[in-house]
Parts: C-alpha cells; structure tokens; sequence
C-alpha cells in the first residue's frame, strides 16, 4: 500500500484524530494546540489545502466527527476542556454552531449517530458519562445522560448502523418501524458495554463485554445491516471481535499486540478493520468465510 498525499497540518503540537467527509473532499485534524484544522483534499492542483482553523476550546482537542450531509457541512468536536462544539460551515463561513458544557471532566470521544435518526451526537467523557446531544425540529438542542456508564471514565462511543424492525418490513409497508437505537462503549473499567434506548426514552446497558484485562481504549460497531459485530481494542494489546446471534454474544481474540493498542475503524461495507496502536502501526484485517480474521496489510511509520 503507497502513500497518496502527504499533508502538512500545521498543528503545533500532537495530532490526536484526522476525519474525512463523507465525500471525502474535507479533512478535519484536531490538536494538543486546542484547535481543529480543516483542509480541502481534493483539488484542481491535486496538493490538498487549508481551508480554516476552527478556534474555541481551551484544551487539548482529542477528537472530531463529521455528520451526514443532509444537514449541512457540520463537524463536532470533544476536548480535555469538558466541551463538545459543534460547528457549521455557511457560505464558506465556519463559525459554532452549538456548544455542550454538560460533562464535569474531559470529553474523549464524539461520534454522530445514523442519520435517520435525526442529527444527533454522543460523547463519552472521562467523568464516566455519555451524553445524548440532539438538535431538534424546533432548532433547539436537548440532551440526555447515560450516567455511570463506566464508573472510571469512558474512552469511545460507536451507535450501532440504522435498522427497522423485522416485522414491520414488509412488502406494501411505506413507514416501516425503526428498530430501537443502540450504542457500544468502552472504558476504564476494562469492560465493553452494549446501551439500547427504551421506547419511553432513557438508555439501558442490555450487555457487558468482559475480555480485556486493562483499559479498552476503542470499540466500534460495524456498518454492516446484515450482521452485530463490534470490535474492540484496549490497553492490553488485544484485538477482540465480538458477535451476536441467537446464541448471544461471543468473543475473538484475533490478535494480541505487544503495544496498546489505540484505535479501530471500520471500512464503510464493515469487511475490513484498521487497527492503529502505539507501535506507529496500522494493520488492516480481514474475515475469511471461514470467519477467521487475517492481517492482509500493515502501514508503518516509515511508509
């Protein structure tokens, strides 16, 4: 695998998430230096560049999250600073667009639910929360907690892809019925967590996922419709994969690393995973129809 484009962020100091668009035209990095850069990659000149540098957090920003572009050209962020911003491009103009201060400790992880679900944010926190965060038709933003979702602090939210209900899609059904949203997180307390909202509102953890032995730093829900798969990654250097069928929800240890492991991400059809750790290594896996997983590539520091 070769190296594309390489891109000079700017940032002055640790770069801690870079993001693309759903069209891929836009790249959003954020920073220790409290700001999130924005860059145009595809260009006439084919050399990609910086479109603005979003200013108004007070703190190392840690990560940044597009939503769906049928609202618009929107991008959230988190940030040691208890806040997550939501910001807005108009006219070629960025500018803020809602700003949560609920969380009383830094805020890890953002991530915008399916759309069909309206726009609507979560965010996992160090004070061991995850807040909903909805704009609402009306314009006005409300927001919910999950709290004590992971009593040491929470490292990553992921929602589960859109679905409706198996009874409802049916031929001649123009309005099927959604089925209930989920969320996977992972914290502090070594645990992976499935979270369903009930049909009064209000969130309830329908699962915990125990097979790390330290800190899970990430877990994320595949896009795949047809199947429940998370992955997960954690401090102890293990990759987990975990299902769930009629038999309930089992785990595979796919690989154990002899570094943390950072990050995982799925592809879009959710067949391949990136898994980034503190070695500078991404590695990209795949299922076989055997369902095992095997390393098909891996991306070094050097390139």
């Amino acid at each position: 695998m070769s190296t594309i484009s390489n891109i000079n962020t700017g940032h002055e100091d640790m770069v801690h998430d870079s993001q693309l668009n759903y069209y891929g035209v836009l790249l959003a990095t954020c920073s220790s230096d409290h700001t999130v850069r924005i860059f145009r990659t595809k260009t006439e000149s084919g050399i990609s560049e910086p479109v603005t540098t979003l200013r108004g957090h007070e703190g190392p920003v840690w990560q940044v999250a597009w939503a769906h572009p049928r609202y618009g050209t929107i991008l959230a962020s988190c940030s040691y600073d208890k806040k997550v911003i939501v910001w807005r491009e108009v006219n070629n103009v960025w500018d803020r667009f809602h700003v949560f201060s609920g969380h009383t400790s830094s805020v890890n992880s953002v991530a915008w639910a399916p759309h069909n679900y309206g726009l609507t944010l979560a965010a996992g926190s160090s004070d061991g929360s995850v807040s909903i965060i909805s704009l609402q038709q009306d314009r006005t933003w409300t927001d919910c907690f999950i709290r004590d979702a992971h009593v040491v602090g929470c490292n990553s939210v992921s929602w589960a892809p859109f679905r409706v209900l198996p009874e409802s899609d049916i031929p001649g059904n123009m309005s099927p019925e959604a089925a209930a949203k989920r969320l996977v997180t992972s914290g502090c307390d070594n645990l992976v967590k499935v979270w369903e909202e009930g049909r009064e509102g209000g969130w309830s953890c329908t699962k915990e996922l125990e097979g790390h032995s330290d800190w899970v730093r990430d877990a994320a829900w595949s896009p795949a419709t047809h199947t429940d798969t998370l992955a997960s990654c954690s401090q102890d250097g293990r990759l987990i994969i975990w299902n769930n069928d009629a038999a309930g929800w089992t785990s595979n240890v796919v690989h154990t690393f002899s570094d943390v492991v950072w990050h995982v991400s799925w592809s879009l059809d959710g067949n391949i995973l990136a898994v980034s750790g503190g070695d500078n290594r991404v590695t990209l896996w795949r299922e076989a129809v055997d369902g095992n997983w095997s390393q098909i590539k891996e991306i070094s520091k050097a390139g």
